[in-house]
């Protein structure tokens, strides 16, 4: 099945509602799938117990719960930053257990990732920040300058492309985050408490800038302590706890999660 081209410039946002549809597409075909995922640091500490998960093609999915609960280790494992101690990871049809270190970069192609701290490089402008993701996996020279235009124009920051991080306000700093991990046209893009650093206003912006992209077609996982934002929109939510999935299903933020 061939990508499609998603990086288009983007209609002006429209308000969000209280209630808003589910994301899940019937019958979505998968992008990412965990079977029975088990690991446990050489430490003896074990951080996810036997997950079952799969995220399907389109699919918004928020991942919640505590601190310690296995959240990052669960996007670790999905970005070959971990492996499981058993179980399986799949995206994208593979088995990433079985992908060799140096094919490992080509995999990450596949998947976008947005931090909560933007993790900009400084001494770059916005385009070269964005131009950096393309750069490290050895696309041509003469895609690059387009490819980075359409992102920054999703994004809203075509202006903004020869700025440093540092002149900009902390929600560009993140649609430049976005930008970069859009620019490569992923299946996924993984979201890590992509608005803790935001005051609510510049928050619900970034939230509707991921809903845009998540309508072109992206999968979108985003792990959130942001409660308000789960409730609001009303996508498939899946709550983990001391390394299980307790809780899969579309619906608010729960208090105990």
């Amino acid at each position: 099945m061939t990508t499609p081209t998603i990086l288009r410039p983007a209609a002006a946002p429209e308000p969000l509602v209280d209630g808003a549809s589910p994301s899940a597409p019937a019958e979505a075909r998968p992008v990412v799938s965990l079977r029975g995922v088990r690991k446990v640091y050489p430490n003896g500490k074990a951080a996810l117990d036997d997950v079952d998960l799969t995220l399907g093609e389109g699919e918004f999915v928020f991942l919640v719960g505590p601190s310690g609960a296995g959240k990052t280790t669960l996007l670790k494992l999905l970005i070959r930053d971990e492996r499981p101690t058993s179980g399986e990871v799949i995206l994208d049809g593979r088995n990433l257990a079985r992908v060799p270190r140096r094919k490992v970069p080509e995999l990450r192609r596949k998947i976008g990732i947005v931090f909560q701290d933007y993790k900009l490089l400084p001494t770059r402008t916005v385009r070269e920040n964005v131009a950096f993701a393309l750069e490290v996996t050895g696309t041509p020279r003469r895609q690059i300058r387009p490819a980075v235009d359409r992102a920054l124009a999703v994004v809203g920051l075509a202006a903004q492309a020869d700025q440093l991080p540092t002149t900009l306000s902390g929600g560009e700093q993140q649609r430049t985050a976005i930008a970069r991990a859009l620019v490569h046209e992923p299946r996924l893009i993984i979201a890590d408490e992509p608005t803790g650093n935001l005051d609510p206003l510049i928050s619900w912006e970034i939230i509707q800038l991921l809903l845009r992209i998540n309508e072109l077609g992206v999968t979108i996982l985003m792990a959130t302590h942001n409660a308000s934002v789960v409730t609001a929109l009303r996508r498939r939510v899946v709550a983990l706890e001391e390394g299980r999935v307790v809780r899969d299903e579309v619906g608010g933020y729960h208090r105990d999660d």
